[in-house]
C-alpha cells in the first residue's frame, strides 16, 4: 500500500482510535484528520495503517491512528492481533499510543462495554467517545454519559461522526487536556504492566458481568428495534427480490461506469492531443521529442485517460460500503457461496478485488477457516480488478459500437458487465473443482457477521476515500507506469534500423525483436508481436499493457499524432477475433508482480503464488485459444 507524502514526528502525542466495527470509529477519524492522512501497512504484515494529523487550536499537532476494528483484546484474527501488538507497544516500528479513545456505539453499549474494559486494564490512558447518539435519541434511548463516566472511571465524550462539527467536543477536550500528565485520566487503573498484562485482557465472564451492573445502574436494556432497517431489510433481504436487486445494482453500476465518465475522458483526450501538438510546435524532430510524445505522452495519457471509469467504480464500492449494504450482499450470495464451498463472508474479500486484488487478498484475514480463506486468496486475482479497467475500456471502445438497446441500455456498458460476469464465474468454478478435489473434507462453515444500521453515506467520507484511490492511482501511473513505458521506449528505440532498411524502425530494437519471437506462441491465440511485447511489462503493473501498446503504436507508425490516434489504429489493424481473445486473456490473466508479493506474504512461501500464476496463465491461454477459433469459426477473423 502506498504512503502519501505527509511529514510526521516521532515526538507528536499519539492518539490511537478503538473501537468494535462499525462503531462509526473511522468517520470520526476522517472528521479529525480530514485530507491529511496517510496509508501504509503495518511492518510485516498485511493490516492497513492509517494515520492523519489533528492541528488544535493552541497549534499543537496529534498524530491520530486509526486502529482495525476488533471485538476484543484477546486476537483471534490478524485484524484484532495488531490492535493488541499496537495497545502493547509491541508492533514493530510503532510507538505505544499516549492517549486511546475508545468509540463506542450507543446503539451497542453491551457489546462495545466489554472492549472498554479490556483497553482501561492495559494501563494506557483512555477516554471514551459516546458515538450515533443522535441515532440513539431517534429511537427513544436517552443515556446519561455524567452517570455512564462514574460508572468507568473515565472521561466521556459524545460525537455525531455524520455531522461536519460531530468531533468538536474532542477537539474542545484535547485543547485542554493536560498532555504532559496524562496518566492523571487513569487513576484508578490497577497494576497492570507489559510483563503481566496476558492476564488482565481475556476476562470474558467478568466482562460480561460488569457490563450487567454498569447498564443496570443506567436503567438501560439496550433493545433498540431500527424499524427503518427493519422494512427495507424486509425487501432487500428477501429470498427471491433480494438477489434480483444486487443483480440490478450491480449492472446499473457497470452501466454507470461507461455512461458517466464520457465527458471527462473526452476532457483528458483532448489535453493529451492539445499537449502533443503543442510539443510538435516547439521541438525539433529529434529522439528527445519521439521520448515526450511516443514514450511519456502516449504511455501515461493512455492510462491516465481512464481515471474517471475508475473512480466512478471505486465511488459505487465505497458508496455500498457506506450505507451499510455489503454485509448484506454477502448473505444474500451466502448459499450461492456455499454451493461451491465457500461462505458469505468470502464476499467482501472477493468484492475489494474489484477495486485491486491486494486488498482483496488482505481481507481474507477475517475468514477463520483456512482452507476458505486460501481458496478465496487462489481466486481473488479472478475478480475484475480496475487495473483491467483501462484494457477493457480500450478494447470495447474500439470495437463495441456506441449503441442503445432496450430501455437506455448501453451496448459498451452491457459488455463491460458481461466480462465481470466471466470473471465471477470463472472464479466460482475454481472453487467449486477446489472443493471437490482438496485433501481437507470439506465442511460447510456457518456464516455469522453484523449487520449494521442503514445510514446515509456522508459525502466528506466519500470525497476523502475517492481522492486516495486517486492519488495512489496517480503515484501508479507517475512511478511504475512511467518507469515501464521510458523502459519499452528505449528498447523499442535502438538499436538504430541500418541504412536502407525498410519497414517500422521498431521492428529492428530489442523490443521488436522479443516481440517477434513471443508472437509464435501467442500466434495461435491470435496475439501479433505488438501485443506480445505489451503483454512484458503488463506484469508489472496492468494498467501498463495499455500505455505499452499506445507506445509501441506510436513508434510503429510514420503518422506525427500516432499518440493519440491508438483507438483507430487497434480497431482497422486487428480482427475482431483477436480482440475478444485479448479480453478473454484479461479475464484470467497473470497478476501483477504486487499481487503476487501480496500472495506470498499472506501464504508465508512461493508455493502457492507458483500455484496460482500457474493455473491462471493456463486459464488465461486456454480462454483465448477458444475464444479466437470460435471467433474464426463465426467469420470474425
Amino acid at each position: 500500500m502506498s504512503e502519501s507524502k505527509i511529514h510526521f514526528f516521532p515526538n507528536e502525542p499519539l492518539v490511537a482510535l478503538l473501537g468494535n466495527p462499525n462503531c462509526g470509529k473511522t468517520a470520526l477519524f476522517n472528521l479529525l484528520t480530514g485530507s491529511r492522512q496517510k496509508v501504509a501497512n503495518y511492518s510485516g504484515v498485511t493490516v492497513e495503517r492509517k494515520e492523519g494529523r489533528l492541528t488544535l487550536s493552541s497549534g499543537k499537532n496529534l498524530r491520530i491512528l486509526d486502529l482495525p476494528g476488533a471485538y476484543s483484546l484477546y486476537p483471534r484474527s490478524l485484524d484484532e492481533r495488531v490492535t493488541c501488538n499496537v495497545l502493547l507497544g509491541r508492533a514493530e516500528g510503532e510507538k505505544r499510543p499516549d492517549l486511546v479513545l475508545c468509540i463506542l456505539s450507543a446503539m451497542n453499549l453491551r457489546r462495545n462495554l466489554r472492549l472498554v474494559l479490556a483497553a482501561k486494564r492495559l494501563g494506557l490512558p483512555c477516554v471514551v467517545v459516546l458515538n450515533m447518539l443522535d441515532i440513539a435519541k431517534r429511537h427513544g434511548l436517552a443515556i446519561d454519559t455524567e452517570a455512564l463516566s462514574k460508572e468507568l472511571g473515565l472521561p466521556v465524550l459524545t460525537s455525531i461522526g455524520i455531522q461536519s462539527d460531530g468531533a468538536d467536543a474532542i477537539k474542545k477536550y484535547f485543547d485542554q487536556l493536560d498532555w504532559r500528565h496524562l496518566n492523571s485520566i487513569h487513576a484508578n487503573v490497577g497494576d497492570a504492566t507489559l510483563e503481566n498484562v496476558a492476564s488482565h485482557i481475556a476476562h470474558s465472564e467478568t466482562d460480561n458481568v460488569q457490563v450487567q451492573r454498569i447498564l443496570h445502574n443506567l436503567e438501560l436494556d439496550q433493545i433498540i428495534p431500527d424499524r427503518l432497517s427493519d422494512r427495507l431489510d424486509s425487501v432487500l433481504l428477501h429470498p427471491v427480490f433480494g438477489p434480483i436487486i444486487l443483480a440490478a445494482l450491480l449492472f446499473l453500476i457497470f452501466q454507470a461506469v461507461f455512461s458517466w465518465a464520457t465527458l471527462p475522458m473526452e476532457l483528458i483526450k483532448s489535453s493529451v492531443e492539445y499537449l502533443g501538438g503543442v510539443l510538435i510546435e516547439v521541438l525539433p524532430n529529434n529522439w528527445f521529442r519521439s521520448l515526450l510524445i511516443n514514450g511519456i505522452l502516449a504511455g501515461l495519457g493512455g492510462v491516465i485517460i481512464f481515471l474517471p471509469q475508475i473512480l466512478i467504480l471505486f465511488f459505487f464500492i465505497l458508496l455500498l460500503e457506506e450505507s451499510g449494504y455489503l454485509p448484506r450482499a454477502a448473505y444474500l450470495l451466502d448459499r450461492v457461496m456455499g454451493s461451491v464451498g465457500l461462505s458469505g463472508r468470502s464476499f467482501i474479500p472477493l468484492l475489494s478485488s474489484f477495486a485491486c486484488a491486494i486488498p482483496g487478498i488482505m481481507a481474507t484475514r477475517s475468514i477463520s477457516n483456512a482452507r476458505d480463506r486460501l481458496v478465496t486468496i487462489l481466486i481473488a486475482p479472478m475478480m475484475t480488478c480496475s487495473a483491467r479497467l483501462p484494457v477493457y475500456a480500450l478494447l470495447i471502445s474500439a470495437f463495441i459500437p456506441e449503441r442503445k438497446l432496450w430501455y437506455g441500455i448501453d451496448l459498451q456498458g452491457l459488455v463491460l458487465f458481461l466480462l465481470y460476469l466471466a470473471g465471477i464465474f470463472g472464479a466460482m468454478a475454481v472453487a467449486w473443482i477446489l472443493k471437490r478435489f482438496t485433501s481437507e473434507q470439506f465442511k460447510l462453515n456457518a456464516l455469522m457477521m453484523e449487520l449494521p444500521s442503514y445510514h446515509l453515506p456522508r459525502l466528506g467520507n466519500l470525497a476523502i476515500s475517492l481522492w486516495q484511490r486517486a492519488e495512489i492511482f496517480l503515484r501508479r501511473v507517475g512511478g511504475i507506469i512511467l518507469v515501464m513505458t521510458v523502459s519499452l521506449w528505449v528498447l523499442s528505440s535502438f538499436p538504430l534500423p541500418p541504412e536502407g532498411a525498410t519497414g517500422s524502425p521498431i521492428q529492428y530494437s530489442v523490443a521488436g525483436s522479443l516481440g517477434q519471437g513471443l508472437a509464435h506462441i501467442f500466434a495461435p491465440i491470435g496475439f501479433n508481436w505488438q501485443i506480445s511485447i505489451a503483454l512484458v511489462p503488463g506484469m508489472a503493473a496492468r494498467e501498463v499493457v495499455v500505455s505499452s501498446l499506445a507506445t509501441v503504436y506510436a513508434l510503429s507508425s510514420s503518422s506525427a499524432d500516432a499518440a493519440e490516434a491508438l483507438i483507430p489504429l487497434i480497431s482497422s489493424g486487428w480482427s475482431l477475433a483477436t480482440a475478444l481473445s485479448l479480453l478473454a486473456w484479461f479475464v484470467f490473466a497473470p497478476q501483477c508482480l504486487s499481487t503476487i508479493a501480496a500472495v506470498k506474504r499472506e501464504t508465508g512461501g512461493w508455493k502457492i503464488p507458483v500455484i496460482m500464476l500457474s493455473y491462471l496463465f493456463a486459464l488465461a491461454y486456454l480462454a483465448s485459444f477458444i475464444t479466437y477459433h470460435v471467433a474464426l469459426i463465426f467469420g470474425l477473423g
